[in-house]
């Protein structure tokens, strides 16, 4: 049978080690799926049911695993449905390959069917962007898009028309007027140095060495150097922090860390930040500058590996640019060891009272359930090894507090664009990776609404994900948030009918429950998470159940005030549950 230049597409992801495409057939893309069909030996295609199930779950496996993600979608919409999940790659910093088909060369600039020019489409998600127009271009433009997606740490998208999916891999439809040949090119790629300059590293140390009151925030760049920055804190008596994509780091027991910062992080934290003159940012571009400290009031080291970001949020006094791991290994023995760590002592103990003040709030004596509650339960029945994909919303704000990262604990969710519906996909992706890992999709009604179909996915492939619907039926951060600003709640309470999500997971052959009360939740956890399938626990909590700040503003109290005042429309269950929260810490002191 004579080769196609589909197969040459295939035959080179293969060489780069890619094993698994996930996305949806069309017929703007016939020709690779029949490439897919002929080396399906080499590279499996992971048949989903939505094409922006697709991108998030090559962004997820490429978050999971630091391998290519791939995804493939159909001309037009197909490609359209893509854009989102690739966003989520684009905004992490995560390498994925999308592949789309286009109408035939012949009828371009027609108006054909479906003729959506997706490399116009995606100009602004991708850091390689190319629409396959002769044969000969393969297999160098694959080779091309996989390095930029590795190199710039983003999406790389190739657009390949119906005709020359399905052209002899051998044509040569046009002769070469220029002093050139066909490219040819090899499947490999070896990153930059990731060590900083001499120099720099003797600068950096100056101003660390120099410090009085030292502060490290640790984002996803920092993923692997845990010990590192551990013995960076011991040091220089630094707390360390850790940005939500960086919970991972280090585990949220250490005694070096005052977990998160921000509006989904501690008090402790938030403090520290204003206890600080010296800031460490290690492998993160922290946005939200409203937590930082004003510019020019602390002296700024930062380690960063693409230097386009370094200074980007604070004026830097010393980037590093390079890996975390490899600086400080180099750093490290040019730093001068503090004597005593009151910095540390000082921030822990703070740590353990806030610890004890979220206790309070996780008690299984509230009816409704308290989310808390919840959160804490699956912390303490999940496995040591366990991954947890989550959603945006409240429930980031509950993964964020109440799921310790110990053991060998992962998490992943949509840091930078922080979209609803990835965690699904996401955990499918994840759990496909790694087989004999237990995944955890923890999910808010509103999120795991958008991509549903994929439990069906889960369980044709027999994947034994398990999925915690954290349900408020609501939009609960948006409810939240417009109440934050001074306004009443207005368009984010679903009511009823209330989905059906444990029948629907019972209908694709998984295991599902439905609880409503404290009582049943432990038992039903235990019985998802021993199932050898896919499971589904939908757990009503309070609706007015309140993600608070690490530390209320006046500001913010102020607002909260005024939205009563215009009409909140549950201000008295809202009221009563704070009340309740109050109480129960109050209690447990």
């Amino acid at each position: 049978m004579e080769q196609i230049t589909s197969e040459l597409l295939i035959t080179r992801l293969a060489d780069w080690g890619v094993d698994t495409v996930f996305g949806i057939p069309g017929d703007g893309i016939n020709g690779i799926m029949e490439g897919l069909r002929r080396h399906s030996d080499r590279v499996r295609f992971f048949l989903v049911h939505h094409e922006e199930a697709a991108a998030f779950m090559a962004t997820g496996y490429a978050k999971a695993t630091g391998r290519l993600g791939v995804c493939l979608a159909t001309s037009g919409p197909g490609g359209v449905h893509l854009a989102n999940g690739l966003y989520d790659a684009a905004m992490d910093h995560t390498p994925v390959l999308a592949i789309t088909g286009m109408q035939e060369t012949a009828v371009l600039g027609t108006g054909y069917q479906q003729e959506v020019h997706l490399d116009r489409l995606y100009a602004d998600v991708s850091v390689y962007n190319q629409v396959v127009v002769n044969p000969e271009q393969l297999p160098t433009l694959v080779d091309l898009a996989i390095r930029t997606a590795f190199a710039r740490r983003g999406v790389a998208h190739l657009s390949i028309p119906n005709d020359i999916q399905i052209a002899p891999a051998t044509a040569q439809p046009y002769q070469h007027v220029a002093p050139v040949r066909a490219p040819k090119s090899a499947a490999v790629y070896f990153g930059p140095p990731a060590r900083p300059r001499d120099e720099d590293l003797r600068a950096a140390a100056e101003v660390l060495n120099a410090g009085q009151k030292v502060t490290i925030l640790a984002g996803i760049g920092a993923r692997g150097a845990g010990r590192l920055v551990e013995q960076l804190a011991e040091t220089l008596d630094a707390p360390v922090i850790k940005t939500l994509n960086g919970k991972m780091v280090i585990a949220d027991d250490s005694p070096y860390t005052t977990g998160g910062l921000g509006l989904l992080g501690t008090g402790p934290s938030e403090e520290l930040v204003e206890d600080t003159d010296t800031l460490v940012m290690l492998g993160t571009n922290f946005p939200y500058t409203k937590f930082l400290p004003p510019a020019g009031t602390t002296k700024v080291v930062q380690v960063e590996i693409d230097p386009t970001r370094a200074g980007v949020r604070l004026p830097t006094d010393v980037p590093l640019i390079g890996d975390v791991s490899a600086t400080l290994e180099a750093l490290l023995p040019m730093l001068t060891a503090r004597v005593g760590h009151g910095r540390l002592g000082d921030y822990g103990a703070r740590m353990r009272e806030w610890r004890e003040r979220l206790t309070a709030l996780e008690t299984p004596e509230r009816d409704p359930i308290a989310p808390q509650y919840l959160a804490r339960l699956l912390d303490e029945l999940a496995a040591d090894d366990a991954v947890l994909t989550c959603d945006s919303g409240t429930i980031a704000t509950w993964a964020a507090r109440h799921w310790q990262i110990r053991g060998d604990r992962e998490f992943y969710l949509s840091g930078n664009l922080a979209t609803m519906a990835p965690g699904l996909p996401y955990a499918i992706a994840i759990q496909h990776a790694y087989p004999g890992r237990q995944v955890i999709s923890y999910q808010g009604d509103g999120g795991f609404a958008m991509l549903m179909a994929e439990f069906r996915t889960a369980a044709q492939y027999q994947l034994p994900i398990k999925v915690v619907i954290n349900n408020n039926n609501s939009l609960g951060q948006i409810l939240w948030e417009q109440m934050v600003l001074g306004y009443p709640e207005h368009g984010v309470r679903y009511g009823e009918p209330k989905p059906a999500f444990a029948e629907w997971a019972r209908g694709c052959g998984g295991f599902a429950a439905r609880i409503d009360r404290p009582g049943d939740l432990e038992g039903a956890l235990r019985e998802a998470l021993a199932h050898p399938g896919p499971a589904l626990v939908d757990v009503a909590v309070d609706p007015n159940e309140p993600p608070m700040p690490g530390k209320i503003s006046y500001e913010q109290a102020k607002k909260f005030g005024q939205s009563f005042m215009r009409g909140q429309p549950h201000k008295v269950s809202i009221a009563t549950t704070l009340f309740k929260d109050r109480i129960q810490q109050m209690r447990d002191y």
